[in-house]
Parts: structure tokens; sequence; C-alpha cells
């Protein structure tokens, strides 16, 4: 059995304090929980800014939310929001 598994067993949760586009669309969340038994989630404005900065992942998103009038804070929620549900 897995270390993470035998954790969980004994009623640790396992979360990472780590979220992109990537980690959700890739199927590598999906991966984690099935075979790590991670069950959640941390997010932060330094995680997403990262996140957006380090990647074209969220460009499009962009594009359309800033062609639709968002700017600034309500374009950071919007994307943020987005990921997180």
């Amino acid at each position: 059995m897995k270390a993470t598994q035998q954790l969980h067993d004994l009623g640790q949760s396992l979360w990472l304090d780590n979220i992109t586009r990537e980690l959700l669309t890739s199927g590598t969340l999906k991966r984690y929980i099935d075979e790590l038994s991670v069950t959640g989630l941390t997010s932060n404005p330094t995680i997403f800014d990262q996140a957006i900065s380090k990647s074209t992942a969220y460009d499009a998103e962009i594009r359309r939310l800033v062609a639709r009038g968002h700017t600034g804070e309500a374009l950071f929620f919007e994307l943020a929001l987005e990921d997180l549900t």
C-alpha cells in the first residue's frame, strides 16, 4: 500500500498548495486524487500569479475576458474562479 493511502486511511488529508490550468486540464490532478489520495487544493493570489505568468494556458481565456471588458482584479477573479470551480 502506498504511503499516501496509509496516511489517508489514518485520517490525514493530503492537499496540494498549487493549482495551474495544466494541472486541471492534463488529468494530473485526477491522477493525484486517484493514485495518491490527494483530497484538496489550496490557493492564493501568488499561486495564480505564478501559474498565469509562467504559462500560455491562460492566454486565450485572458483575451476572451478582456474583450468582454474584464481588467485587473475582475479579470483575475474570473480566471481564478474558473479554475477553482
